[in-house]
């Protein structure tokens, strides 16, 4: 895997790439491999979900590579990835396959802009290695390997050349002479090397330098451009450059100069003045203030997609937990006096049960929060205790920070952040936890009044479509509903009804009403009401819509509505159907052959008064299927009607007609990535 994934880098001339896998059962990507990245960066994207505005995600739910040439090209086709990104750099993504499935993506890294469109010859190769790939994560999972660790497995930069002892000697002369002082950073940032010019220079020792962090290192480093431009020389793999001010007076120039194994750095001194060593300070606790940063630009875009609160909870635990180094986290409200777990990451489940569900109580750390908007920080087990003697509970961290999550000035839930070792909270990063948690409030009551929307719009749709069909002696009936998209707008006009009229006969109708709102749900139940009246009531097929157009016609509603009705008498297998603007039925017969039933067309109903439907006769003989359907399940943009309804007909020839809801699951499944609803029956006459 470590070979394959070096070759392509090294093949397509990337500087870096990102392997993610698809665990089993799971939707989402995990990133499982990268190399010539360092992890601080490719954190926030640690989980992918299949449809988040990512290149990865289009890449894997498209199975098609995705080309992205530059800054530019970034910014306005995946602005959340420019926004915690704004260098120049090219991307690729493209689905890592099997010979039957999606097993991940493959991300691949190139510095500076590049031309628009990928090259005939880079496809090649950036299709070959993922089909390499492929080979060897399903050869993973036949293992039982899911490839996935508490962190991405990081593959070493290639080895340079190793000095003779000579050059080695002449190498440091040459160092040491340069005016200056010098250092080196590997991909991650961490020092790796530092002159006695350049520590004297930064006023601190060597010793206390190497494998450090310089903006951790050195607290007057840690402002948002220094950790800024590393970042930007490790993605654009140009050369940069910033000027800082150690204190109490003296400016340093810092160069940079990247390549494939690390960052070479020059120090000088900015102007003439001088200026004493600054003393040597304790590094600041928690992350620096340009990690922070970029993960609240991130936090922030990303939460303004989440609909709903369990994408609140997804999308907090993915920012916030690497972005602050903690590794567990819990989302709490207040329901009816009750503490209501809303979702979590990094505990056990017996854990939190421990909690949910429970009466209200100051005593309970979440509550208190909940009650007061005051946060409460703990740095140990011994702090929590004190201030919570009655429940503090050895949850198997040993820090902990609790803060109030504010919507429209008042607490409306808490968020838990644990750490597995003990954690001092300074003031400045206390204030930053805040502000993060301020994000997540707003989002979680947006997520909360959405859900409730959606609630309410699945009690509408449900109460306007039949819940039960008829069961009728010698007839077999299938039925599928899809709404098209979640909260109000998924109230969709499409409806389907079947009706007992006699012992022996039956009438079925499907229809769809124009629009995805709440009028036109009313009006589906109006005409699904009408076209039931006017079936009992003994209307052949051709009257049924006639006298429901002139019922739509006088009620003026605004919106048009297509329609099928059926009149299927079981006794002599004969069946007649009329269409109103809607697409025709198919049937299938005994012997597996489908036809499209070409009914001669009628117009929309509510556009016309006194409209004529025509009617059509057919046989309807034991054995057969007869597929009524809305447009939802056959259109889609690009794609040409009639080879989308052939298609379907070929779909219902090779399915089993003796199972006719795994038959419907398939038409269904097939489907076009639906942007309208989709209504499905199935119908199919016994012996």
């Amino acid at each position: 895997m470590d070979t394959a994934m070096a070759d392509v880098v090294r093949e397509t001339g990337a500087f870096g790439g990102l392997l993610y896998v698809r665990p089993p059962g799971e939707d989402g990507l995990w990133l499982a491999t990268m190399t010539g990245v360092p992890y601080e960066i490719a954190a926030p994207w640690r989980r992918v979900a299949p449809t988040d505005p990512m290149p990865v995600a289009d890449a894997v739910r498209e199975r098609r590579l995705v080309w992205v040439g530059g800054q530019e090209a970034m910014a306005r086709r995946y602005p959340r990835v420019a926004l915690v990104l704004p260098y120049d750099f090219a991307l690729s993504a493209a689905p890592v396959v099997s010979r039957t499935a999606v097993l991940g993506g493959l991300v691949l890294l190139w510095s500076g802009p590049r031309s628009a469109y990928l090259g005939p010859d880079e496809r090649d190769v950036i299709e070959a290695g993922c089909r390499r790939l492929g080979r060897l994560v399903q050869q993973a999972a036949d293992r039982g390997d899911p490839l996935l660790r508490d962190r991405p497995r990081t593959l070493r930069p290639p080895a340079g050349r190793t000095p003779s002892p000579a050059e080695a000697a002449a190498l440091s002369a040459f160092v040491d002479r340069l005016p200056g002082g010098s250092c080196a950073l590997d991909l991650s940032g961490r020092i790796t090397f530092i002159t006695p010019a350049a520590a004297e220079l930064v006023g601190a020792d060597a010793s206390d330098l190497v494998g450090a962090l310089p903006w951790e290192a050195l607290p007057w480093m840690d402002v948002p451009q220094v950790e800024d431009r590393y970042r930007a020389a490790l993605v654009s793999r140009r050369p940069e450059s910033f000027t800082v001010l150690r204190p109490p007076e003296s400016w340093l120039a810092f160069e940079l100069y990247p390549d494939p194994s690390g960052i070479s750095v020059r120090i000088t001194r900015a102007d003439s003045s001088g200026g004493a060593p600054a003393g040597r300070s304790a590094p600041p606790a928690g992350p620096s203030r340009a990690s922070v940063l970029y993960h609240l630009m991130h936090l922030a875009a990303t939460l303004t997609e989440a609909v709903g609160v369990q994408d609140v909870v997804e999308q907090t635990a993915d920012q916030l937990l690497p972005a602050l180094g903690a590794q567990a986290m819990v989302l709490m409200a207040a329901a009816d006096g009750r503490l209501k777990i809303l979702g979590y990451r990094g505990y056990r489940t017996e854990v939190i049960s421990r909690f949910d569900d429970v009466p209200l109580s100051s005593d309970i750390p979440g509550v208190d929060v909940l009650t007061t908007g005051v946060p409460g920080f703990f740095a140990n087990f011994a702090e929590l205790e004190r201030d919570y003697p009655a429940t503090a509970y050895k949850d198997g961290m040993a820090a902990w920070t609790i803060l109030p999550l504010i919507a429209s000035g008042r607490p409306i839930g808490s968020l838990l952040l644990a750490y597995e070792q003990p954690h001092a909270f300074p003031p400045g990063e206390r204030a930053v936890l805040t502000s993060l948690a301020g994000l997540v409030g707003q989002a979680l009551d947006r997520a909360r009044l959405y859900d409730a929307k959606h609630h309410l719009a699945h009690r509408l749709q449900s109460a306007l479509l039949p819940h039960t069909l008829p069961e009728v002696a010698g007839l077999k009936v299938a039925a599928r509903y899809l709404p098209a998209a979640r909260g109000m707008d998924g109230v969709g006009g499409d409806f389907y009804d079947l009706i007992r009229l006699d012992e022996h006969t039956v009438g079925a109708t499907i229809g769809d009403v124009q629009g995805h709102n709440v009028d036109a749900a009313a009006l589906m139940g109006q005409v699904r009401t009408a076209v039931h009246a006017h079936a009992t009531g003994g209307a052949s097929p051709d009257d049924v819509l006639a006298r429901t157009n002139r019922l739509l016609t006088d009620l003026d509603p605004g919106l048009f509505t297509s329609c099928v009705y059926v009149h299927l008498n079981l006794a002599t297998h004969r069946a007649r159907v009329a269409t109103a603007g809607h697409p025709p039925p198919l049937l299938r017969h005994a012997d597996g052959r489908t036809e499209l039933l070409r009914v001669p067309p009628g117009l929309l109903l509510g556009i016309e008064p006194d409209t004529f439907y025509p009617a059509l006769d057919f046989r309807l003989p034991p054995g057969s299927v007869l597929a009524l359907y809305t447009d939802g399940l056959v259109e889609a943009p690009g794609v040409d009607l009639d080879d989308a309804i052939a298609a379907l007909a070929g779909l219902l020839e090779h399915g089993d007609p003796t199972d006719l809801d795994a038959l419907a699951d398939s038409l269904v499944r097939h489907a076009p990535t639906p942007g309208d609803d989709i209504a499905l029956l199935l119908i199919s006459p016994g012996g």
